[in-house]
């Protein structure tokens, strides 16, 4: 598909909201569309472009920026583009929307205590909350979490399944003219695509969160 026009769809949430887990399935599902398409993680952005960079807020949004301008060349070349690093700061997302122009904000809600409760396997929302983490993002006083305020679409992932977070998102694109149907093409267990930092079986398999 040749022709094929670029945008980016940014997923933006708490750690472990499932931002991660929706981006993979999208990947896949625009593979099978015969789309041309990369998933840019924050994390592995972090490891591999922002080496060396923390957690202060000019750091997160130094890492969010370059997640973006990379996102801006790729949708510039026909690529769809999918983001999916926490990005907590309103100023960098808009920042991010208005370099990019074709810019699809989808809010992956959950809350702390959801997240503490159901989503924590390391304890790490526990020991936030306890004090013993700094900047933790959407805990710490020092690190905010801001929510989006007009996203092109906000998913639920403490009541939708996966499959229906990705449902609601090709829906989305749909409507705003970017894919042609919305079917799910890709049932089943998915091949994982390296690009995120969810967990592979040994079969190259997305591991399943219990």
């Amino acid at each position: 598909m040749s022709d094929q026009q670029g945008f980016t769809v940014w997923f933006t949430g708490l750690s472990g909201s499932g931002k991660s887990t929706i981006a993979e399935m999208l990947y896949h599902e625009f593979q099978a569309r015969g789309m041309k398409t990369e998933i840019l993680d924050g994390d592995v952005v972090r490891t591999n472009l922002s080496k060396g960079l923390g957690f202060s807020k000019e750091d997160r949004d130094t890492n969010i920026m370059r997640i973006g301008f990379v996102a801006n060349l790729l949708t510039r070349n026909g690529v769809a583009a999918i983001c999916c690093p926490i990005s907590p700061y309103k100023e960098t997302r808009d920042a991010n929307r208005e370099l990019i122009g074709n810019f699809v904000e989808v809010y992956v809600h959950a809350t702390i205590e959801e997240l503490a409760e159901h989503c924590d396997p390391k304890g790490l929302y526990k020991k936030a909350l306890a004090g013993e983490i700094k900047e933790f993002t959407g805990v710490s006083p020092d690190a905010p979490y801001e929510v989006p305020e007009n996203p092109e679409l906000v998913v639920d992932t403490m009541t939708e399944t996966p499959e229906e977070s990705l449902q609601n998102v090709l829906r989305a694109l749909v409507k705003l003219g970017y894919l042609g149907s919305d079917e799910v093409m890709v049932q089943g267990d998915r091949m994982h695509s390296g690009l995120t930092d969810l967990r592979v079986a040994d079969t190259g398999h997305v591991v399943k969160e219990s």
